[in-house]
């Protein structure tokens, strides 16, 4: 096989699997907002589907760097190494909070590890942070690499506004008085994100059914 489709097709089912696992994680965020999911089911959803992102986000953007000419390889090598910022910072909350406070909580001992928990302005909070900082920064180092025309124009418009709204999830972070209406600034997220990597995807679909 044809070592550019190999690159095409796990760029494209990776790009589907980040997309997917972050609507999941957006739906969870609404259902704990309006209070369908409590204690521990939401926390487990939020931060296993948050998780989920991780590998295919990176994939999906490595895939990305390989495919793109020589001389713009400068902006995917940057989004790259953004992208495993973002991967760092991520992990290591969601992996803590899984596999250490959850159970601590669930056992009665949420004392013992509160310095992990991720509360607002918390150690974990600002992981979380500072992961989705990177992670815009992944796509606004992507966008020299995108033409401006063809469809590679609308992944291009996808990635300027997921780096455009990435000021308004810092706000929500970082704001001193956190509250859900702050957290609805960060809502235009929501679409931003999962649209830049399904536009992404696409054009990775696009290039396998032009033959390669």
């Amino acid at each position: 096989m044809n070592i550019n489709r190999i690159v095409y097709k796990t760029g494209y089912f990776a790009g589907i699997a980040a997309f997917g696992f972050t609507v999941a994680y957006c739906v969870v965020q609404l259902m704990q907002v309006v209070q369908i999911t409590h204690f521990p089911i939401d926390e487990i959803l939020i931060y296993s589907t948050s998780l989920g992102i991780v590998i295919p986000f990176i994939l999906e953007m490595l895939a990305f760097h390989y495919v793109t000419p020589l001389e713009k390889k400068f902006w995917t090598h940057a989004a790259i190494i953004f992208a495993i910022m973002y991967a760092v910072f991520v992990t290591a909350n969601y992996v803590v909070q899984l596999t250490t406070v959850i159970p601590m909580k669930l056992r009665g001992e949420a004392e013992k590890v509160r310095i992990l928990d991720q509360t607002p302005h918390s150690l974990f909070w600002d992981f979380d942070a500072l992961g989705y900082f990177f992670m815009g920064l992944s796509t606004l180092a992507g966008i020299p690499a995108l033409a401006k025309r063809g469809f590679q124009k609308w992944v291009r418009l996808s990635f300027i506004a997921n780096a455009l709204v990435t000021p308004l999830i810092m706000f929500v972070y970082f704001y001193p008085n956190y509250s859900e209406k702050i957290l609805a600034l960060g809502y235009p997220w929501a679409i931003t994100a999962p649209l830049s990597m399904l536009m992404l995807a696409l054009m990775f679909r696009r290039e396998i059914n032009a033959g390669y």
